[in-house]
C-alpha cells in the first residue's frame, strides 16, 4: 500500500472512530509491516475509497479490528458486502470487538453484526489502550460462525494481546 492510499484510509479511520479506538498515524502505519495485518479497501470506479477493513489473519482465527464505510456511502450495503465476503472466504472463525449496547449506535452495530451471523458473547473483555495515556476500554467480543465461552476465547485473547496490543494477556 502506498502512502497516499494509507493516508486516505487513515482519514476515513479518524472520521469513523474515536481516538480511543485507533492508534496514532505512525502507530497505525507501522501495522502494515506486520505479516498478519491486512487493509482491505473497496473503491468506486473513480478510485475513491468507499470502505476499508483492518484485519489480522492468525493461525486458527481472524480478527476484524476496524471496518468503516465512507460517511457519504453508508446505508448502501457496502459494509455488509465486505464483511460477508470476508467471512465466506475461509472457514476460519472470525472475532471482533464491539462497544456494549449502551446507546442507539452501539445497539445498531451489534444488530448489524448479528444479521451477518455473528454472536455476542457474554463475558467481560477489556481492550488495552491504543495510545499512550488512554484508559483500557470495556468492550464485548462477537464471534462468527458460532458463540464462544470465555474459556474458548482465551487462546484467541492471548494472541490478540501479544500480537495486536503488544502485551501479555491480563487477568481481566
Amino acid at each position: 500500500m502506498n502512502r497516499e492510499s494509507f493516508d486516505e484510509v487513515f482519514e476515513l479511520m479518524e472520521a469513523s472512530f474515536p481516538d480511543t479506538e485507533i492508534r496514532t498515524y505512525e502507530g497505525q502505519r507501522r501495522l502494515l509491516d506486520h505479516p498478519a495485518y491486512r487493509l482491505n479497501v473497496s473503491r468506486n470506479e473513480n478510485g475513491d475509497i468507499l470502505a476499508f477493513m483492518g484485519v489480522w489473519e492468525f493461525e486458527g482465527f481472524r480478527f476484524v479490528e476496524h471496518i468503516a464505510v465512507n460517511p457519504n456511502m453508508r446505508g448502501g450495503g457496502i459494509g455488509r458486502k465486505m464483511m460477508t465476503a470476508y467471512t465466506s472466504e475461509s472457514a476460519t472463525p472470525v472475532v471482533l470487538e464491539v462497544e456494549p449496547a449502551s446507546d442507539t449506535d452501539s445497539k445498531r452495530r451489534i444488530e448489524f453484526y448479528e444479521r451477518l451471523g455473528f454472536h455476542l458473547n457474554a463475558f467481560d473483555y477489556f481492550q488495552p489502550p491504543l495510545r499512550e495515556g488512554q484508559p483500557e476500554l470495556a468492550l464485548q467480543i462477537m464471534s462468527y460462525p458460532g458463540p464462544m465461552s470465555e474459556e474458548q476465547f482465551l487462546p484467541y485473547k492471548k494472541v490478540l494481546m501479544a500480537e495486536v496490543y503488544k502485551q501479555p494477556a491480563s487477568s481481566r
